[in-house]
């Protein structure tokens, strides 16, 4: 399978960037166009001006993503856009996956799993759902490693 546009979904993490370096090892240095994506949300206190903290996560986005795109100049990758769409992570990166017409999404995944799963949700599962646009899904180095429930022994997989 040949790549004309990958989209690489980044939240400014370490390991996020993970996701970056598996996108060209696949894509390679020449002939791919890398799409750096960040979705941009301000969480403001009531009372505070939302439009300041809005242009404020925006601008730091983009900040980010330029450096990002700089470093993979330096390493001969000549064809990368950076985009910074305000929203949801899930919805921004499986809509620009759409608007883009890229050929595959490359992004890390934290590992989660119980109770953080339930309260932060993952990312990855909602991107997968609301995409027809395939889907690398890089794993966290050092994540835990469970199991599905149904290879668990009943009584593990009654306490999950």
């Amino acid at each position: 399978m040949t790549f004309k546009k990958i989209l690489v979904p980044l939240d400014g993490s370490r390991l996020a960037e993970a996701a970056l370096w598996q996108a060209v090892d696949l894509g390679g240095a020449a002939g791919v166009a890398y799409s750096l994506l960040r979705a941009a949300e301000a969480h403001t206190l009531p009372g505070a001006d939302p439009v300041e903290a809005q242009v404020s996560a925006v601008r730091e986005a983009e900040e980010y993503l330029e450096g990002v795109a700089r470093r993979l100049r330096e390493r001969g990758v000549s064809a990368v856009e950076t985009h910074v769409w305000y929203g949801a992570p899930a919805g921004a990166i499986a809509e620009a996956a759409k608007v883009q017409k890229v050929d595959l999404i490359v992004m890390s995944t934290h590992g989660r799993s119980g109770l953080g799963r339930l309260i932060l949700g993952s990312v990855a599962e909602s991107v997968l759902r609301g995409t027809t646009t395939p889907i690398l899904v890089v794993r966290a180095e050092g994540a835990p490693v469970e199991a599905p429930l149904a290879a668990r022994p009943a009584k593990e997989a009654a306490r999950v």
